[in-house]
């Protein structure tokens, strides 16, 4: 609790070894929240049922054992804009008890994992946001952890350093690394993630696989409905029979079914440019089961 607000509330899940597992939801959901508890950097409220167990340690006690093997990428990279890229790295290669020799060798695996090898003795403020943001990935991986914690790892980010971050995590995961990642990305969740939480107000929604999630809880196939077209639609509800569910949201109207055909054949009559068919996503599975998008304020 922050004063009388829940910012997480009886939440209850498992993270199994070598797993990318996703907590998705808006912001304000309690993602952020429920990683600083995970990290120790927050307290949980007195409550008799509480349990943590991060690896066999109770991060409420054992803070600095959880730190050892764990790294942790937090939502601002908070580099030093003044010190080149091998400068930031050996400063916190310290804290992991790397000598010289070992850091510098360390830092050249990483930097050359996460591409960035070129970039060695470039000072931070001459990098792109996206170089940025994997220096800081590198930064959490020079301790070699066991466990990796990424809060909104590639928020703001373009669409091509988007992808190279995936594909990053999904080697370092191959390689037996724990993931566990916050977002608010539904194609983030849905490329990486083996399971997923949705939160929404601090609580637990939904958990499982997203493609289980997906098929368990939506029809197949949305079709988005835009302008005048979905304004007449809306004063005109179609049928049960019709096979489509409808939900409004915003200034869309979402036609959902198990067949595209459907969709299509009611496509026929509206005008070009007034709508889109698409498969089914996490956005709307969390507009199901919410009531609002991901993107809405709570």
């Amino acid at each position: 609790n922050y004063g009388p607000v829940k910012a997480v509330d009886s939440l209850d899940f498992q993270v199994y070894r070598a797993e990318c597992f996703g907590l998705l939801g808006p912001n304000g959901a309690g993602k952020t929240t429920t990683l600083k508890i995970l990290c120790g950097k927050a307290e949980p409220s007195p409550h008799p049922d509480t349990r943590i167990d991060v690896f066999g340690f109770d991060p409420t006690r054992d803070e600095l054992a959880i730190k050892a093997f764990s790294g942790i990428v937090p939502q601002e990279d908070a580099l030093d804009t003044e010190l080149h890229v091998t400068d930031n790295l050996l400063i916190y290669a310290r804290f992991y008890g790397l000598d010289l020799r070992a850091a510098r060798a360390r830092i050249g695996e990483l930097l050359d994992f996460m591409e960035l090898q070129e970039k060695a003795r470039v000072k931070i403020k001459e990098l792109s946001g996206g170089m940025q943001r994997r220096l800081t990935i590198a930064r959490a991986l020079l301790g070699n952890p066991r466990l990796l914690i990424l809060d909104e790892p590639t928020t703001g980010l373009d669409p091509q350093v988007r992808h190279l971050i995936w594909n990053k995590l999904r080697e370092l995961q191959k390689m037996g690394v724990t993931i566990l990642v916050t977002t608010h990305y539904m194609e983030e969740a849905f490329q990486i993630c083996d399971r997923i939480i949705i939160m929404d107000q601090g609580r637990k929604i939904l958990e499982g696989p997203p493609h289980q999630l997906l098929a368990a809880n939506l029809e197949a196939f949305v079709m988005e409905v835009y302008g005048p077209t979905r304004d007449r639609l809306l004063a005109s509800p179609l049928p049960e029979t019709a096979g489509i569910r409808q939900e409004a949201s915003q200034d869309i109207l979402l036609l959902y079914s198990q067949e595209a055909e459907r969709l299509s054949r009611l496509a026929e009559g509206l005008e070009k440019g007034d709508f889109y068919i698409r498969q089914v996503n996490l956005e709307d599975l969390f507009l199901k089961v919410t009531g609002r998008g991901l993107n809405e304020r709570q």
